[in-house]
């Protein structure tokens, strides 16, 4: 049986126990990275959702209104990014409620689809498990670097920023 977890919005308090549970588990962020989220929560233009679990932040999702993939900014379609629950705990329907909030929040926005991207490497075999499972498919405009369309022939690394994007009606 897994723990129980609450998901709720992120406020400033949570920045601390978010940056503890990022370095914790060795998942990369940039520096002030939280702030600067919830700074751009303050002004309307995204919102963080934190799961917890015995007054533990356990994990988080953003939840960005306005994307820098042009497709989906250009048709208003927000994006969910930066899905992440602590490894330990995962498998146990936190990834779920996380996604599951940007969904309900894209409805409430009166969006008819939302977004994500998804690493092409194996290490996000879990991922796009996950996001076709849950109805995810992709955009069709093929891989992108950094949200910008990857051309034939083009070399790039093959790191985070590499993706495919997909999409679901809601």
């Amino acid at each position: 049986m897994s723990p129980p977890f609450l998901i709720k919005n992120f406020s400033a308090g949570d920045i601390p126990a978010l940056y503890a549970l990022v370095q914790a588990c060795r998942h990369g962020t940039e520096e002030a990275y939280f702030e600067r989220s919830l700074l751009e929560q303050d002004e309307g233009k995204r919102l963080v959702f934190v799961a917890e679990a015995g007054g533990s932040l356990i994990g988080y999702v953003q939840y960005n209104r306005f994307p820098k993939y042009k497709p989906f900014s250009r048709l208003g379609i927000p994006e969910i990014q930066d899905l992440f629950v602590h490894p330990d705990l995962r498998r146990q329907g936190i990834g779920l409620a996380l996604m599951a909030a940007c969904e309900a929040q894209a409805k409430t926005d009166g969006c008819s689809d939302i977004g994500i991207g998804v690493g092409v490497s194996s290490s996000f075999g879990n991922a796009q498990r996950l996001y076709m499972a849950r109805g995810y498919r992709p955009d069709g405009a093929g891989v992108v670097y950094d949200r910008e369309a990857v051309q034939a022939g083009q070399l790039l690394p093959l790191d985070d920023n590499l993706c495919l994007m997909l999409l679901k009606g809601l």
